[in-house]
């Protein structure tokens, strides 16, 4: 269910080329043209040069590169995605829209890390644990499995109870879990969806969130391949 689709983007690896040579009045162009794949192909001395802005750090021909995706993912991936600065975010509210939600269920519940504050490790079967006698007073016998769902379903006929009976969306919306998906427009520049990506594709970041940035980190690639790699392999040590 979550899913990175890719609206537009502006400039390309010149672009950056290009912001950085300005300041000595020099103005680049490309190298050559591939007809079979249809990319454009730096020159040698501009590719260095990239890569020398990127292991220096100096960012701000990067920031000419602007790209913008719309994102729909759980509500609790959302919130951990929307702290990283820099990129512009337009969410869906639900002080506005009472359409009928829906949720995210994992294809597989992990266990908590052994060793780590945060993340996790292994699988956990939710159908051999034993639910609460008051969840099972209320939802009758069964597994935690199945009362998951159960649980986020009665949630929503709550919603959509409140809603019916003339509740206003801004407050009915309170009872639904952080599993409700929600959808927002995320743009942003080249470097700092770099940054972003650097954190949310690496081995310990959370599954979810890292299967949104890889799908980001892939769509740059293809659009800026000079300027990512040189920001993935020299500044940002993510791993894909």
């Amino acid at each position: 269910m979550i899913k990175v689709t890719y609206i537009d983007h502006m400039g390309t690896d010149l672009s950056v080329v290009n912001a950085a040579r300005v300041s000595f009045g020099k103005v680049s162009t490309w190298h050559d043209h591939d007809s079979e794949t249809d990319q454009y192909i730096l020159k040698d001395k501009d590719r260095k040069l990239i890569h020398y802005l990127a292991e220096h750090k100096h960012l701000s021909p990067f920031g000419h590169c602007f790209a913008s995706f719309h994102v729909k993912a759980p509500i609790f991936v959302a919130r951990q995605l929307v702290k990283h600065k820099f990129l512009r975010w337009n969410e869906i509210s639900r002080r506005y829209v009472d359409d009928k939600p829906t949720y995210y269920y994992p294809d597989k519940w992990r266990g908590r890390s052994v060793d780590k504050k945060q993340g996790s490790e292994g699988v956990i079967d939710l159908s051999t644990i034993e639910d609460s006698p008051y969840n099972t007073a209320i939802l009758g016998s069964g597994n935690m499995d199945g009362h998951v769902i159960e649980i986020s379903e009665w949630l929503l006929e709550t919603y959509k109870t409140l809603v019916r009976n003339g509740v206003a969306p801004e407050q009915a919306r309170m009872v639904l879990p952080q599993s409700t998906m929600t959808e927002w427009y995320w743009s942003g520049s080249l470097d700092a969806f770099a940054d972003m990506c650097s954190l949310r594709t690496s081995s310990d970041a959370q599954y979810e969130s890292r299967k949104v940035a890889s799908k980001i980190s892939d769509t740059m690639l293809s659009l800026y391949p000079v300027s990512w790699n040189a920001l993935r392999t020299t500044m940002y040590k993510g791993d894909e």
